[in-house]
């Protein structure tokens, strides 16, 4: 049974501070896309939930590879 992580409770490995939601932009195939993640304010380190990297980024890779 997978264990659910409130987005609050994520840390960042390597400053070990909560991380706060901000926007991350991406690049992909020379297209540039941006949305809001959850990120570590000292290094800037984002977390990709396996949701988003599954559903939103992964319908803009295939509309992107499509093209």
């Amino acid at each position: 049974m997978a264990e659910f992580v409130e987005f609050e409770d994520i840390m960042c490995s390597g400053c070990q501070v909560k991380m706060q939601l901000g926007r991350a932009d991406f690049t992909y195939l020379g297209h540039n896309f941006h949305t809001e993640v959850m990120r570590c304010p000292k290094c800037g380190a984002v977390y990709i939930p396996q949701e988003l990297a599954e559903g939103k980024i992964a319908d803009a890779e295939t509309a992107l590879e499509d093209k």
